[in-house]
This record gives C-alpha cells, structure tokens and sequence, in this order.
C-alpha cells in the first residue's frame, strides 16, 4: 500500500475549499467559532458514516453508484445553490440564518455533496482495500481519514477565527465571495461542465 499517496490525497481532499469547507469559514463569521465547530462535527459524522457504508458495502455501492450519480449532482447543485443564496442575503444583525449552522446540515450536506461522496466511494476502494479487508483494519484507516477531516474541520474555524473581523467589515464582499465559491462547486459537481466539453 502506498500510504503517502492515501495521505496526501486525504490531506487533498479535506483541506480544499469544497461546500462544507466554505459553510464552516462563513458560519464562523455570522456565528462564531463554536456553531462553526458543531456544523463541522456534524460534517465529520456524516463523511465517517458515508465511509462505513463504503467500507462495508462496497459491492453495492460500485453497481448502484453509477446509477443515482446523476440524480446525486442534480440535488448537490441544488443545495450548494440554495446555501449560496442564505449565504449571500446572510447578515450578521439577524439571527433567523442559524438553521445552516447546525449539527444537522453538515451532517446532511455530505451526503449530497458530491465532493465527499465521490471522496468516500474512492479512498478506501483504491488505497485500502486492495491491501487490507479485514474490518478492522478498515475502521483503523477509517478513524484516519476522520482524523485528518476534523484537523481540516479546525483548520478553517481557525482561519475563519482569525480573520472573522475582515471578513465581518467587508460582510457584503465576503458573503459574495463565499456563495460564489458554493456556485462555481454547484456548477462543477453537476456534471454540465462534462456535458459541454462532450459536445
């Protein structure tokens, strides 16, 4: 097994802005770093069960993936569209916006964010299971990839932390910034960027 690419491609993948990346950075903003940190706890739950129900239906998930792929871009676009709109009207002075900050919603949003879907159908299919298929084993790399999430998790309440109050006197700019960040993922996850360089 070849462990520094599992490794970087873990680091890769968690660290990158993606959705849950860019909720947490603006949930620090509007919220603070402790409803940050729950959404993200929520968003580490919901990646370590997608890689439980890769781990231990593997076969299931390989012939039934390509199937509901499509229909799983259409309802990620959508979402990501839907956060980036709250996102974009978000103001601080208002406290109706918290229900995207929630436990919940990052636990949810990974199984309609392609990003961790497509992440936790591959790692452990690719880089583990090759090698290793005792469950075990499994639930070890599993508690790693977890591990890293939540290092990643911090790491942008951290940053978020740091520069909550740039972020906080250029709100407009930064809420703009963010919900397009979660449009430009909207668009690549949906697949229309593959249907246009198809023709």
């Amino acid at each position: 097994m070849d462990i520094t690419s599992f490794l970087i491609y873990c680091f890769i993948v968690t660290y990158t802005p993606g959705p849950t990346n860019v909720l947490i950075l603006s949930t620090v903003q509007h919220f603070g770093a402790k409803k940050a940190l729950i959404f993200g706890i929520g968003g580490i739950s919901g990646l370590g069960m997608l890689l439980g129900l890769s781990a231990f239906l593997n076969s299931v998930l390989v012939a039934l993936v390509p199937k509901i792929l499509g229909i799983m871009q259409v309802i990620g676009c959508i979402y990501m569209l839907y956060l980036a709109y709250k996102i974009y009207h978000m103001n601080t002075s208002k406290g109706s916006e918290k229900q995207i900050a929630t436990f919940g919603t990052g636990f949810l949003m990974q199984f309609v964010n392609p990003k961790a879907l497509l992440f936790t159908m591959t790692v452990l299919p690719s880089f583990v299971m090759p090698y290793y298929t005792s469950s075990w084993m499994l639930a070890l790399f599993a508690v790693v990839i977890l591990v890293i999430g939540f290092t990643a998790c911090i790491t942008w309440v951290v940053s978020g932390t740091v520069f909550k109050s740039f972020l906080q006197k250029y709100q407009k700019a930064s809420n703009t910034v963010m919900a397009m960040f979660l449009v430009y993922s909207a668009i690549m996850v949906s697949g229309i960027v593959e249907l246009i360089r198809a023709r």
